[in-house]
């Protein structure tokens, strides 16, 4: 080996490191990789042993354990695989064993918080085995793939099983800041391994700043769920955490139509908003009826956005309007058809068929209007948001680029780890958070 210590204690290692060069750039730059990970091993296994007992006795509570000996065990780290000699503790009645250095070091699974911390990183933005594959040819570190699988399995365990009991902060960003809250959820299919489509959730908190700019998003996800109980549960919890953190803010539920949604955004804000591109949606539908060119499509549509978003009662004045589109389309086509002297039945049916996306967007609209759900242009003159692109953002970013690639099936427990990593990662500050707890309190699972 040609690394070699030079002095150490139990606060610090000096090793001296010897290269080779080639005239290769190349094998020369992967030569030096394999000496610092294996001074990192080197400098790893000296550290855990700071972690460990003299192998005297210890007490858990009223429980005498005693040392049993050193016994060999081998701790995957990011540089590689550290081999080290630890005391292993027992009570006089035998059963169940302990190891101190384990518990001290915040050891997961036989891997080091730092490299769990990487692994299952990295298991949050692709396979298994594509993680084992980066790190043999990005880091020269030989991993097996199952061993890549259990240490994030573990790690999303514990994630989901704090979430009940720790609590994350929002960075760096004061209540006064906050003017707005906005609330979202949305579900997305992915395809299950009984090769059935079903829904996962995806739940947003957005913090907005008086001019409407938006400071920090928070991110919720579960696997499918029949009811969404669980999902809404957790939501619960940090729509509530947040509302301690921001008290004077407005709470707004920003979702599409369906009911589910307002069901639950009712309970949680004081004002709902339905999210203006699927609004607009609708009004696509009727100038795709009503009139024949593109242009006059184009026309009508600008104007009527333009209005619906920034003009106070613009809603009702447009459902009026649809209607009387419907009036007059119906009459219209009665005429034209009436010539071809087709049968009454005939005459209506083909009058329903023609008209359906102008009669579903009047109940749309009436729906929408009355259950004030559709109050944009109060909203944008109070820089709130009236949009749900961060919920469907979401489902795109926390589920679908992970989920959903090609030929990939999912099992209830691999699907809720992957989302629990997820969706802590993309919350900005929170994994640096979880892995601040795991160095403070400890690993609950650590075998």
């Amino acid at each position: 080996m040609s690394i070699s210590i030079l002095n150490q204690s139990n606060n610090s290692i000096t090793l001296q490191v010897q290269i080779k060069f080639s005239r290769s750039m190349l094998d020369s730059e992967s030569e030096i990789q394999n000496e610092l990970n294996q001074a990192g091993v080197v400098a790893t296994e000296s550290l855990l042993k700071t972690f460990d007992t003299d192998g005297s006795p210890i007490m858990f509570g009223s429980v005498k354990m005693t040392s049993q000996g050193l016994v060999s065990k081998h701790y995957q780290t990011p540089y590689g695989e550290a081999t080290v000699e630890r005391n292993i503790y027992q009570t006089s009645k035998g059963g169940t064993t302990f190891c101190p250095l384990e518990q001290n070091a915040r050891i997961i699974i036989a891997s080091t918080p730092r490299f769990a911390s990487q692994i299952s990183h990295k298991m949050a933005e692709m396979s298994a085995s594509k993680v084992s594959n980066d790190l043999q040819i990005n880091h020269n570190r030989s991993i097996a793939r199952n061993v890549v699988q259990r240490i994030a399995d573990a790690v999303a365990a514990v994630v989901q099983i704090k979430e009940e009991s720790w609590s994350y902060t929002v960075p760096n960003i004061a209540e006064k800041e906050i003017a707005t809250v906005s609330v979202g959820l949305d579900g997305t299919c992915m395809l299950m391994c009984e090769d059935s489509y079903r829904q996962a959730m995806v739940g947003t908190i957005a913090l907005y700043d008086a001019l409407g700019e938006r400071h920090h998003t928070t991110y919720i996800a579960a696997a499918p769920e029949y009811g969404k109980e669980k999902f809404k549960e957790r939501l619960t919890r940090e729509i509530e955490n947040t509302k301690l953190l921001y008290k004077n803010a407005v709470y707004i539920g920003v979702a599409d139509g369906a009911h589910d949604n307002w069901d639950f955004l009712k309970q949680h804000t004081t004002t709902q908003i339905l999210d203006f591109y699927h609004a607009s949606e609708y009004l696509t539908k009727v100038a795709d009826v009503i009139f024949i060119t593109q242009k006059d499509k184009d026309a009508w549509l600008d104007i009527t956005c333009h209005k619906l978003k920034h003009e106070k009662g613009a809603a009702n004045e447009i459902l009026e309007q649809f209607k009387e589109f419907k009036k007059a389309e119906a009459r219209l086509m009665k005429q034209q058809i009436n010539v071809k002297l087709k049968s009454p039945e005939q005459v209506t049916q083909e009058i329903e068929k023609k008209l359906q996306p102008l009669e579903s967007a009047i109940t749309y609209f009436k729906n929408n209007i009355v259950a004030s759900r559709m109050n944009y242009a109060e909203a944008v003159a109070a820089n709130q948001p009236i949009g749900s692109g961060v919920t469907e953002a979401a489902c795109k970013t926390i589920v679908k680029q992970r989920l959903c690639k090609s030929g990939m099936r999912w099992k209830d427990k691999g699907a809720a780890s992957i989302l629990s990593l997820r969706s802590l990662i993309h919350s900005t500050g929170r994994w640096e958070q979880f892995w601040s707890k795991i160095d403070q309190y400890g690993f609950p699972v650590a075998a």
